[in-house]
């Protein structure tokens, strides 16, 4: 609500004064108007979050879970086919010259890396169980960092120990079936939000209905208090008849001088018209005034019924 929308107006603080039950009622509803307002605004930007993760977010984890899912299936075979199933055996391709020690190609890594001058380019230094082995320095970390290639990248870090790098080789090898499994997980998980999106989104504002009947409600007593603010017969609460104003009863006047004078029929028809017209339009005012009343007060009962119906089922 604005600080506009917030200000009384002349009928309100004139019904304050005057003790007008309607207008508790109304800044009443004026709060839980704003409150269900803002529910709403917040269910709709949280239908347009579900709407974009729908279209673009989860679609594009999905696919890239499955290109990686798909990768690590094809590394992991290319794993298993290259390296030997006794442990002991050792076969590996550092600069041009291969080794079968690990030791000794451990220290060649580290030869390499250090004879390194590039800062963050990689360069390829050599070849194990299938995958292209490159080398980079971090600069921001102060590191060596290989990089396995396969369909997948793998990356480890290389230290000073010979043998050390081998075994984290290794390592990155044979986590790959765990780093799988962990991929095909998230990719479950993701197909899941996907779905629970798809139903949210449908869902409507589950209070809807109540605020339109509190809207209603406002406009009722809205309509109650600009009446008494026109001075159309609307003492809410009070039916005090309205005085004629100076400017009426001089018109009232001229009008039966009028006919009077003139003597004639059409004269007085023309003076009890007017007359019928104004009690038509006091009568209409009345039935309207009446008509909003009873509007308010069976709405506010229908939001007690409510309450005590939930009560009752509580």
């Amino acid at each position: 609500m604005t600080q506009a929308e917030a200000a009384l107006t002349y009928a309100e603080v004139k019904a304050l004064a005057t003790g007008n039950p309607y207008i508790k009622q109304k800044m009443d509803l004026d709060i839980q108007v704003s409150k269900l307002k803002l529910m709403k605004a917040n269910h709709t930007s949280q239908k347009y979050r579900l709407e974009d993760n729908i279209a673009k977010h989860y679609p594009q984890q999905i696919a890239i879970l499955k290109e990686r899912i798909s990768g690590m299936t094809a590394d992991i075979q290319t794993a298993k086919a290259n390296l030997p199933a006794d442990k002991e055996q050792f076969f590996m391709k550092v600069g041009d010259k291969a080794y079968t020690d690990k030791k000794e190609a451990g220290a060649a890594l580290v030869e390499m890396c250090k004879e390194m001058k590039t800062v963050n380019v990689p360069a390829t230094v050599g070849e194990y169980a299938g995958f292209k082995m490159a080398v980079s320095f971090d600069s921001f970390n102060h590191k060596f960092v290989m990089n396995l290639k396969g369909q997948l990248s793998h990356n480890l870090e290389i230290g000073s120990d010979p043998l050390g790098n081998i075994a984290r080789i290794n390592h990155a090898l044979e986590s790959m079936p765990k780093d799988l499994d962990n991929a095909k997980v998230k990719l479950e998980n993701v197909e899941r939000q996907l779905e629970t999106a798809k139903s949210e989104v449908t869902k409507p504002f589950a209070q809807e209905a109540e605020l339109k009947e509190k809207l209603d409600r406002l406009s009722a007593l809205n309509a109650l208090l600009n009446m008494d603010e026109n001075g159309n017969d609307a003492q809410v609460g009070n039916e005090m008849p309205k005085q004629p104003t100076a400017d009426t009863l001089e018109h009232n006047d001229q009008r039966q001088k009028q006919a009077t004078e003139n003597g004639s029929q059409h004269g007085l028809k023309l003076a009890a018209a007017a007359g019928n017209t104004d009690k038509t339009a006091k009568a209409s005012l009345k039935e309207k005034l009446e008509t909003y009343k009873e509007q308010v007060a069976g709405m506010g009962n229908a939001g007690t019924d409510k309450t005590k119906g939930k009560e009752a089922v509580i």
